[in-house]
């Protein structure tokens, strides 16, 4: 049987123990050896203080507690290594322990991943993604037609406008000179335009003889009659 089987009890038809529980026997036997030295080391002192003591008085005495002392430092250097040991398999267990729980949860949670993935068509979700996309671009485009204000007659071209009123300005000057008695003179002496405001009185003197000339008529025919 080895050491540590004759420090922890084993027997060789004995089951193996679990991770958990060699950790607890460990830990015990570190406790029982810590206490063991605490014992030593007071035996030590006692030892120690018995020969300075006897050490003139009673010679024999004094080499004797000497024996002692020497006998418990070698348990105790003999603890103390055990102890390293024993601390080094625990600490090398409970990583073991650790591992092992990090591994199975990983493996537990690898099963309920391929589980779910089973329910699912990596085509159908590639489909449904593009389906996703398409009614996005289509909710994209009706905000963007909601969020802009309807305008009335943006395909008219300024320009075309102002030339148009440019025209009609002109036309209403053309037949206000056209009404216009000119003076004769040279025609270097005729001016290229007549003011709009000379061209309005002229046809409005216009119409007043016009009116007068209809009133003679009427005149004359009702002398006829």
């Amino acid at each position: 049987m080895s050491v540590f089987g004759k420090i922890f009890g084993f027997k060789k038809d004995e089951k193996s123990v679990s991770t958990g529980e060699a950790i607890q026997k460990l830990r015990e036997t570190e406790e029982m050896l810590v206490k063991k030295q605490d014992f030593l080391e007071k035996k030590i002192e006692q030892e120690l203080e018995i020969a300075r003591s006897n050490g003139t008085k009673n010679k024999r005495v004094a080499i004797q507690a000497l024996k002692k002392k020497k006998r418990y430092e070698k348990q105790l250097q003999q603890i103390d290594g055990t102890l390293t040991t024993i601390e080094m398999q625990r600490e090398a267990l409970e990583g073991a322990n650790t591992n092992t729980a990090v591994l199975n949860t990983m493996s537990e949670a690898a099963k309920a991943l391929k589980q779910a993935h089973q329910h699912m068509d990596v085509d159908k979700v590639h489909d449904m993604m593009d389906d996703i996309a398409e009614q996005q671009e289509v909710a994209r485009e009706i905000s963007d037609a909601i969020s802009n204000p309807i305008a009335f007659g943006q395909d008219i071209d300024d320009d075309e406008l102002e030339r148009e009123l440019e025209e009609l300005e002109q036309e209403e000057l053309d037949k206000d000179l056209l009404g216009v008695e000119l003076p004769s003179v040279g025609a270097d002496d005729i001016p290229s335009k007549v003011p709009a405001k000379a061209a309005a009185t002229a046809d409005k003197k216009k119409r007043v003889v016009v009116e007068d000339d209809d009133d003679d008529m009427k005149e004359l025919a009702a002398w006829a009659s």
